[in-house]
């Protein structure tokens, strides 16, 4: 199915819960059936086979698989009562991350917040049934929590006091004992997203991957996760994720959504949400699927082919044949976060070094004892670009613009930046400069740019693709690139629809 989403009105109190917008997000009974789809279907036929979730919320991945097992148990187990005891006391399994969401997800799968009393469609002896939930504690070391990673300051003062700790259970080695050494046929979630990192304004450490490294400790016959994208490319807290996942050979299927909305209607993220399928037994290539236009384009390709995972199977074949022809890319010129030393809050001085601001203030200037220039840019011609080019834009499935003349600066000798911008590339005469900013602006240039962004955020190692052609006397035009590249009449269709015009 083409969107997620597109399915007929449903009362159902899940989907409902699913528009909730945070950072523990709501997974949708569609989302998760599909999820179940990947699994190959005969496991709901096998009274034998046990399920885990260890980030339940709304328990609606167990509500899911118990459907399919009372159906595909019927020949096995004829009465349904006996059934759906067998299935609810001894397949279905759960970790629940907030003492709310255990009584949600138990009212939801056992139709009754205590699976132990009278209209619990399953009779346990205990309350808990199997879907559990302790409070559990961060362990504060120099004011990080080890486990996840949160902040002391945000999550272990006085004044949350009777709040909840976001200490999850799973990936803070606290494991219920009635399923701690278990063996799991599947684990199946939408784990917690991030965490406050207690860092400037809204800094947050993402977490979901902990939750998926954590489960492959568990050495699952499958595993199948719901996660935000951004993990494509790495970024913080995620190298280490992002080159284990692209070299896992277990990875089966990925399904990758670039507008979370199609996924989750009401979470607006940047960089979409993907699910994967990690089979234990696996080991060969991926086959990749996404989603453009209500369309399906599925390839079976290794996820490792290049150090950035490119999601588009479309724009494969076009970066393939650009990176074989060429040996210098831009990635190496680029400049480093803080080009000159001085970050984004710096304060302009009355005099000093004429230096470019964001956006709003514009040309000011900086102290010359501010002033970093061991990368030797400051004597030369520099363009310099927002290192948040598209900030608002969250739905990479619409055209993408990054770079016009409204967001962009050519830097005179003489002239610095703070770090609102990064520079592209530093020149010896304003000629150089100019064709190197045509060069830039060309559809087929940020085409390459946007095969490696996930977020608002645009660093220097997202221009991987991009050659450097270190020789810039003219100005450059598509048609030249296509020309030189070998870019197909198709291809530049696909590269023309998916970046914005200049001004844009």
């Amino acid at each position: 199915m083409s969107n997620l989403n597109n399915s007929a009105y449903n009362p159902d109190v899940l989907s409902c819960l699913a528009n909730l917008s945070n950072d523990e997000v709501f997974t949708p009974p569609e989302v998760a059936n599909a999820m179940l789809d990947l699994l190959p279907q005969e496991i709901f036929s096998n009274p034998n086979a046990k399920f885990l979730d260890p980030a339940c919320k709304s328990g609606v991945f167990l509500r899911e698989i118990a459907k399919r097992l009372i159906e595909g148990l019927k020949d096995k187990i004829p009465d349904l009562q006996e059934r759906v005891n067998h299935i609810f006391k001894t397949q279905l399994y759960a970790i629940a991350i907030t003492e709310l969401t255990s009584l949600l997800a138990r009212r939801s799968v056992y139709c009754s917040k205590d699976a132990g009393g009278k209209y619990s469609v399953a009779q346990f002896g205990q309350s808990d049934g199997n879907i559990f939930y302790e409070p559990t504690k961060h362990l504060w070391v120099g004011g990080k929590c080890l486990h996840c990673g949160a902040s002391q300051s945000e999550y272990g003062n006085e004044t949350r006091e009777g709040l909840e700790s976001h200490a999850y259970q799973f990936i803070h080695n606290a494991i219920p004992g009635e399923i701690e050494n278990m063996k799991f046929d599947v684990i199946i979630g939408n784990p917690p997203y991030q965490l406050s990192d207690g860092g400037n304004g809204k800094s947050a450490k993402p977490i979901y991957h902990l939750f998926v490294n954590e489960a492959k400790k568990l050495k699952p016959r499958y595993l199948v996760m719901i996660i935000p994208s951004r993990w494509f490319t790495g970024g913080k807290g995620l190298e280490d994720f992002r080159k284990t996942m692209l070299n896992d050979s277990h990875i089966l299927q990925l399904i990758d959504y670039e507008n979370f909305k199609d996924v989750f209607p009401g979470v607006d993220l940047a960089g979409g949400a993907c699910y994967f399928l990690w089979d234990r037994d696996h080991k060969d290539d991926c086959i990749v699927s996404n989603y453009k236009d209500g369309q399906l384009f599925s390839s079976k390709r290794k996820l490792n082919e290049f150090e950035t995972f490119i999601r588009q199977n479309l724009a494969v074949e076009i970066v393939r044949k650009i990176v074989s022809a060429n040996k210098l890319f831009l990635s190496e010129r680029v400049s480093s976060r803080k080009p000159f030393g001085m970050p984004t809050n710096y304060e302009p001085r009355k005099s000093g070094i004429p230096c470019w601001f964001i956006q709003k203030i514009g040309l000011q200037y900086a102290d010359k004892n501010d002033v970093d220039d061991s990368n030797k840019y400051l004597d030369k011609w520099k363009f310099i670009v927002p290192k948040a080019p598209i900030a608002g834009q969250t739905d990479f499935s619409k055209p993408v613009g990054f770079y016009y003349e409204g967001n962009t600066k050519i830097a005179k000798p003489g002239e610095c930046c703070t770090e609102s911008f990064i520079v592209l590339g530093a020149f010896t005469s304003s000629q150089e400069v100019e064709s190197f900013k045509s060069y830039i602006f060309t559809k087929t240039v940020r085409f390459l740019l946007l095969q490696t962004v996930v977020s608002q955020d645009v660093t220097k190692k997202n221009f991987c693709f991009i050659p450097d052609l270190e020789k810039y006397d003219h100005h450059f035009t598509d048609k030249e690139l296509c020309k030189k590249w070998n870019i197909t009449d198709d291809e530049w269709q696909y590269i023309d629809s998916r970046i914005c015009n200049i001004g844009q």
